[in-house]
């Protein structure tokens, strides 16, 4: 089974786009979204619509729980002051996690996808967080693979504990990247009949870039009263 991943949207449309594209090239099985819907870019209506229409089951990111609520920061008033009425409804209904029961090897094997932990939707977790730390969530959550995002920076860790592997994944940004590589970004997890828990590499794992018109979104951030800076991290992925 083929489970595409993808999160940190942003409101980027042309990335959004693009993924649409990838997918139809990549054809997985299901598709899940880790959540930021919104922020930081022009389009949160159009983004938030076409996720709904295409029914992908979708969680709440730190951005989307906060809709509606008034602030001081750039990104989230200008989401407010565009935000259709239906589409922050639609946000604040989403749910926190997500929870996927595969049976691997015979045995119940649970997926958790969150947006940044199990603990806090703005936590970060990051390639160079401490294994112990990551075995408590993984404990806490009842879980032997974790689905993460928020840092907009990808990366798979294999975590050997009790004679086998648990995995933290995260999915890294498709609207808004930071790793150095302005395409967006979102994970393809493959879940079958070899996959196992005993090898490093029983779960297997690949970061799918896509290319988009990073140009059009950042004029469209410079044509907008949102801050220039954020077009220039489009352009860096910073």
């Amino acid at each position: 089974m083929k489970i595409a991943l993808f999160s940190d949207i942003h409101a980027n449309l042309p990335a959004l786009e693009a993924f649409y594209k990838s997918l139809e090239v990549e054809k997985p099985d299901a598709v899940y979204c880790l959540g930021d819907l919104v922020g930081y870019n022009v389009w949160p209506n159009e983004v938030v619509n076409k996720i709904r229409n295409s029914k992908f089951s979708t969680l709440s990111g730190n951005h989307d729980a906060v809709v509606g609520i008034p602030t001081e920061k750039a990104s989230g008033a200008y989401t407010n002051s565009v935000l259709d009425d239906d589409v922050k409804e639609f946000l604040l209904s989403l749910p926190e996690h997500i929870r996927l029961e595969h049976k691997i090897q015979g045995k119940k094997e649970d997926v958790l996808l969150v947006h940044g932990s199990n603990r806090k939707n703005n936590e970060y977790i990051l390639e160079e967080t401490e294994d112990v730390y990551l075995l408590e969530l993984l404990n806490e959550a009842n879980a032997s693979i974790m689905c993460c995002a928020h840092t907009h920076k990808p990366f798979h860790r294999a975590i050997f504990t009790n004679n086998k592997f648990k995995h933290v994944i995260n999915i890294g940004s498709l609207g808004k990247p930071k790793d150095g590589d302005s395409r967006g970004c979102y994970a393809m997890l493959e879940i079958d009949a070899k996959s196992n828990f005993i090898s490093e590499t029983g779960i297997s794992v690949r970061f799918v870039r896509v290319s988009y018109d990073v140009e059009k979104a950042a004029q469209a951030v410079e044509n907008s009263t949102l801050p220039n800076e954020f077009a220039v991290a489009l352009r860096v992925a910073k």
